[in-house]
């Protein structure tokens, strides 16, 4: 089987135990998962399904010492899934939590961790007894919001399918609060406020009483009753509970109605941790709102990458066709392949074979997928001095693949996850800079990122848009550093001159007057995106105009906006919405190339 001719100097590769690995065939199964009663995962693209119970699941001394001792009113062993429906959401479709690649999660108890990166203990949304007995019956349940729930999504009336809503009179209060100003909450409540009002037109006394029909604006999936608050229930709190404070009083309510309609399920839907801590306290059942979240297991993740198995030739290398295509002046081998791997894949996926028997490496795109055939094209060695990015090389594996994303012009969005050191910022930049000044694809490169303090607020900042964005946007210009020495030889005067070309092209922007823009033909650079909603997000995407390059770079890990989870961020939302688009791209960095003291602080402290 001919294999592609690659450079003698191929990129710095991490073990081969750091993907997991693919077997076509059969669906992949890990050996702690069934150790542990967990669901059972395709490695590939196959949603996890629960796997046959045993009788006795073994677990390592460090997961046993960790587990907190059992309680009466929780089940005594909640499993991880990775899409859970709760609270009359709806369950999630078999593409919506992929593991593929490096994203998939592996027990520690497992010896080959999927990468370096260490990740953060997932939060498992367990519902509450009266929710599990109600799902169990089959019956309906009453769930009474909180404030906080209709100001962080204002759809939310519409997100618990069959079951009907109740809206405390505090809660419709509390909104008429806070519906002043610019803010996102206040533009929330007054969106709340507008549903509402439509809800209620050209409805009696008595349908007010009974019940409004949620399908009444259109709709469908709501097939629920909105019940407002039309009197005052008489349910006594215990006593040192002040009565006047807002969330008491909706504790009572919930309490008032639980008395009222004792055979049904009354659940508290709130996102404030303290008010479900006192509802549980008080013996009543509450729940996080969660509907936002894209995945519950950021683990599961699309990564981009996937390493094929050692007998993909083997199985996929009958009737293979290839042949060879010259594009921007290089050269790039393309193979159409069929196999049962192939319908796992996705357009646009990186794929890597890097066989332990002396035969030549693969490092492949996806470019096409039809059925059990797809279009393999091998890809630009970016580790090469001769293919250097405005002076910069790949280090790895994954930054080649990311640059192969950020120089392809067919290609117009990238993401890029990982942690701090990785290289995302630089690759990013380098590959702005090139195509800006050297090949003139894009006119100009814009920068812009989310002002979210880590510590104290500094106050207000003096000065025009970019003077006022210059403190955050430290990380860009250590990188311009980096990629503005150039040439040693050029002296003083040239490299002066070379800074200042190169900021001339480097625009920096605030989020904040976005709204309404177009982008043409520029190369806009959106950091820290972790800290971004999924409305937010949809915002500045929505601005690219023709011949327009959108990158979105962060780290879920390190997410400082309230009310943002790993789960419910924006980058996690358009990392999964755009896989598989064809001009659409992601990889996520699973190496440091900081430094060695960096790439220890991150292992240790």
């Amino acid at each position: 089987m001919p294999l592609p001719k690659l450079p003698t100097k191929p990129a710095t590769i991490l073990l081969a135990k750091d993907y997991p690995r693919a077997e076509p065939g059969k669906t992949p199964v890990r050996a702690a998962a069934k150790a542990e009663n967990d669901p059972v995962e395709d490695l590939i693209s196959g949603p996890a399904v629960p796997a046959p119970k045993t009788t006795k699941a073994r677990k390592s001394k460090a997961a046993l010492l960790a587990e907190p001792p059992a309680r009466e009113d929780t089940p005594p062993e909640a499993p991880a899934i990775p899409t859970m429906p709760a609270r009359g959401e709806k369950p999630a479709k078999p593409g919506k939590a992929k593991a593929e690649g490096a994203g998939a999660k592996l027990r520690e108890t497992d010896m080959n961790e999927p990468h370096p990166a260490k990740h953060k203990p997932v939060e498992v949304n367990v519902k509450s007894q009266a929710s599990r007995k109600a799902d169990t019956s089959g019956t309906t349940k009453v769930f009474v919001l909180d404030t906080n729930v209709l100001m962080h999504d204002p759809t939310s009336l519409f997100r618990f399918e069959e079951h009907d809503v109740y809206l405390p009179m505090m809660t419709l209060e509390e909104l008429d609060n806070h519906k002043k100003g610019m803010s996102e909450v206040a533009r929330n409540a007054r969106q709340v406020s507008r549903t509402l009002d439509a809800l209620i037109a050209n409805v009696d006394d008595d349908a007010i009483e009974t019940g409004i029909p949620l399908a009444k604006l259109g709709n469908k999936d709501a097939k629920g009753r909105l019940h407002f608050q039309t009197r005052l229930n008489g349910a006594a709190l215990p006593e040192g509970l002040p009565s006047g404070k807002a969330d008491n009083q909706i504790l009572g309510v919930v309490r008032a109605l639980e008395a009222e309609q004792p055979g049904r399920a009354i659940v508290l839907v709130s996102k404030d941790i303290n008010m479900r801590i006192k509802a549980r306290a008080l013996g009543l059942a509450a729940e996080d709102y969660f509907n936002d979240h894209v995945l519950e297991d950021t683990d599961l993740l699309y990564s981009g990458i996937v390493q094929l198995p050692d007998d993909f030739w083997t199985k996929h290398g009958k009737g293979v066709e290839s042949w060879q295509e010259i594009k921007g002046g290089y050269s790039s081998t393309f193979y159409r392949i069929t196999g049962p791997l192939i319908p796992t894949l996705l357009v646009n996926q990186f794929v890597y074979l890097e066989p332990k028997n002396g035969e030549a490496p693969l490092y492949a795109q996806v470019k096409q997928i039809n059925g059990k055939t797809a279009v393999l094209q091998t890809l630009r060695d970016y580790s090469s001095n001769k293919n250097n990015v405005w002076g910069i090389t790949a280090r790895n594996r994954e930054q080649n693949f990311a640059l192969n994303l950020l120089m392809n012009p067919e290609v117009d969005f990238v993401s890029l996850l990982g942690q701090a050191g990785t290289g995302k910022t630089l690759l990013a930049l380098a590959a702005g800079l090139a195509q800006v000044l050297e090949t003139k694809v894009y006119n100009e490169i814009i920068v812009t990122r989310v002002t979210v303090p880590v510590g104290e607020d500094i106050g207000f900042l003096p000065g025009t848009e970019e003077e006022k964005m210059s403190p955050w946007m430290g990380a860009f210009d250590d990188n311009l550093e980096v990629l503005m020495k150039g040439d040693g030889d050029a002296g003083d005067w040239g490299r002066a001159a070379t800074q200042d070309l190169i900021r001339s092209r480097i625009k920096i922007k605030s989020l904040n007057f976005m709204r309404g823009r177009t982008f043409v033909n520029k190369f806009l650079i959106i950091d820290e995106a972790q800290n971004l909603t999924p409305k937010q997000m949809k915002t500045l995407v929505t601005r690219a105009g023709p011949g327009t390059k959108i990158l979105c770079l962060g780290n879920i890990a390190q997410i400082d906006t309230p009310y943002l989870t790993e789960g419910s961020s924006g980058l996690t939302y358009v990392v999964d919405r755009f896989k598989g688009w064809g001009h659409g791209g992601h990889v996520t960095l699973a190496r440091g190339e900081r430094s060695r003291l960096a790439d220890h602080a991150s292992d240790v402290l």
